[in-house]
């Protein structure tokens, strides 16, 4: 039983309310044991919705529905459990890059030029300085 939205849990209670009625009218005997498909949508609902709302509206004993939660595996449960594990994780390769470099010209008003060719790292620290200079 996959469930969105509250709103969508509400509206599949109201349907489960229905199909235990029915279950109820048509049993053979009083004494006959709840279907276990009936239990797990039952247990599915009250994973979403308050335990005690949903064994209420299906006129159940919020206990027995307790007990039903706990025979039961959570749905992310199963889903954890098979993925948990050693995962092996191949070592990076590592290849030193040269620096990056960069080239640049620059002349002031006064007709002085620069041209530089060097690392990125530096070329701010340099330019301000020729800019600075008089």
């Amino acid at each position: 039983m996959k469930i969105e939205t509250p709103l969508h849990a509400e509206h599949q209670l109201d349907q489960l309310s229905g199909q235990f009625e029915h279950w109820r009218q048509t049993r053979s005997h009083t004494s006959e044991r709840i279907p276990q498909r009936l239990w797990d949508q039952a247990a599915a609902l009250a994973r979403v919705l308050p335990r005690t709302r949903v064994a209420q509206h299906l006129r159940l004993s919020s206990n027995d529905l307790k007990k039903q939660m706990a025979a039961q595996p959570e749905p992310n449960a199963a889903a954890s459990a098979t993925t948990a594990g050693f995962v092996e994780v191949p070592p990076a390769t590592y290849s030193p890059q040269a620096p990056s470099v960069t080239e640049i010209e620059l002349q002031r008003r006064d007709g002085a030029r620069l041209r530089l060719h060097a690392p990125d790292t530096s070329l701010a620290t340099i330019v301000q300085s020729f800019l600075e200079a008089r």
